[in-house]
């Protein structure tokens, strides 16, 4: 080879390494959604249930921001019933989790009902197509789900169980290892960047959990934060320096008055609540962007599951925009979107959101610039209703 070849040769292959090098593992390209076909709402605001057997999972390309595809859906048992956070994919981008909170059987009387799951379906991503690989058997109810950032360790809580699963996440091998009980009923769940800490939402007991982890080892020592009332999901920035717990104030139920979320600081020993920030109606869905300069919550505001003759129904329903410096966090911004909003997902450079309107059956595609976040009013249908939304962790 000569002089120019070497040259052209040595170019392509520092080009490659520097490529390598900052290249977004697959599943930074995809998010997952669940959708949910059991449950709707009459016009009375009252639950109406649906056979079981067409739930599905989406896989979504999101490598066109503003035009993202469904890759496929796979049939699988979900449900909207908990805060939209029952799934999330490894770091690598190898492996997506989606607990199932609820099944649907017959009640013996003509009508259905709900009753508590257990299952953990756990889906290869890399699998052409993708494909659920194996079912694990977790407690009763489980509900929201985290993943921590080495990718070997999940947590998941039940709310029927009123108990922690921890899992090992070895290639495409999920085993339960261990459970934790918490003595009130948890909804969601957050593991920090550092993986030795995470928060358990104590849903009906309006606090917030601290449990510590070493290895495969967690333990609860049985420290507890009052960070408002119904605390329904809660996320660690990517910082690890603050948490958000999201406060639905009536329970979920749709009242008309706002709601907070709950600034914890996870410097301080033990972490404790330094303020709240007020936001929309009813906040379910809560993520911070991958930078951790915003958060975000997707609010019910009164949207869907209610009476629609009520005096605090809406049409749609909004997300809240919050701006972090440091620990100070505000709201700066709420912006409309589809109707009963569950999860939201950023992209992992951070220009695009990804909101799932449960009742119009479609993601809002959302713009971020900066600290502005706009709605492009491009939506991406989906083959049923959305009850969860997750990408892959910054």
């Amino acid at each position: 080879m000569n002089r120019h070849g070497m040259r052209r040769a040595l170019g392509a292959a520092l080009a490659a390494a520097v490529w390598a090098a900052f290249a977004l593992p697959a599943g930074a390209q995809t998010i997952i959604v669940g959708n949910d076909e059991k449950l709707l709402w009459d016009d009375a605001g009252k639950a109406v249930l649906h056979p079981p057997g067409n739930d599905t999972l989406s896989i979504v390309d999101i490598k066109h921001r503003l035009a993202p595809t469904i890759v496929t859906s796979l049939k699988l048992e979900n449900s909207v019933v908990g805060p939209p956070v029952n799934l999330q994919i490894t770091p690598d981008g190898s492996l997506a989790l989606l607990a199932n909170s609820l099944d649907v059987q017959s009640d013996g009387k003509g009508g259905l009902k709900n009753v508590p799951a257990t299952q953990l379906f756990v889906v290869d991503l890399k699998a052409n197509p993708p494909a659920l690989v194996s079912t694990v058997e977790v407690g009763k109810q489980p509900s929201g789900l985290a993943i921590n950032k080495k990718g070997d360790l999940a947590l998941v809580t039940n709310r029927a169980d009123n108990s922690v699963s921890v899992l090992s996440i070895k290639g495409k091998e999920v085993k339960l290892v261990g459970t934790v009980a918490m003595g009130d009923s948890v909804s969601a769940v957050a593991i920090a960047p550092d993986g030795k800490r995470a928060l358990v939402a104590k849903y009906s007991a309006h606090k917030i959990a601290l449990l510590d982890i070493d290895g495969e080892k967690v333990s609860y020592d049985h420290y507890d934060m009052s960070v408002g009332v119904w605390p329904y999901n809660v996320q660690i920035s990517p910082k690890g320096d603050i948490a958000l717990a999201g406060n639905q104030g009536n329970g979920g139920a749709a009242d008309g008055g706002v709601d907070t979320v709950a600034v914890i600081d996870m410097t301080a020993n033990p972490p404790r609540v330094i303020d709240y920030v007020t936001v929309g109606v009813a906040p379910e869905g809560l993520a911070f962007s991958p930078n951790g300069r915003l958060a975000v919550t997707a609010n019910l505001n009164g949207s869907g599951a209610g009476p629609i003759n009520a005096w605090f129904h809406k049409k749609n329903s909004t997300v809240s925009v919050l701006r972090v410096e440091g620990k100070k966090v505000r709201h700066i911004a709420e912006v409309e979107v589809g109707p009963l909003a569950e999860g939201v997902a950023f992209s992992p450079d951070g220009h695009t959101l990804y909101v799932g309107n449960y009742l119009g059956s479609d993601l809002s595609i959302l713009k971020v610039e900066g600290d502005r976040v706009v709605n492009t009013g491009k939506t991406l249908k989906l083959p049923g209703h959305p009850g969860s939304v997750r990408g892959s962790l910054p």
